[in-house]
């Protein structure tokens, strides 16, 4: 499944770039919640990120950086297509 391979990639940053990552409650999940194939549901994943601390911070720098794969800050890829079409 390319999943795994994106799921990897996208976690790898820097700590530096995101230091707020030490702190979220999907550190100790399953990766493969966060990057479902297209006939999963996000839904764990995202009962996950609304008990986390960091959700703001997630979903600000998934935004910010135009992440485009898997559930950041309790939102799909679609969702954050959404907002920033609408943002733009």
């Amino acid at each position: 499944m390319t999943t795994t391979a994106v799921s990897t990639e996208a976690m790898l940053f820097e700590v530096d770039e995101r230091p707020w990552a030490a702190y979220a409650s999907c550190r100790e999940a399953d990766p493969d919640l966060f990057f479902p194939s297209p006939d999963e549901s996000t839904d764990a994943a995202v009962r996950i990120c609304r008990g986390c601390p960091v959700l703001e911070e997630c979903r600000d720098w998934a935004l910010s950086t135009r992440v485009r794969y898997g559930v950041w800050g309790a939102m799909t890829e679609r969702e954050r297509r959404r907002v920033l079409r609408r943002s733009a």
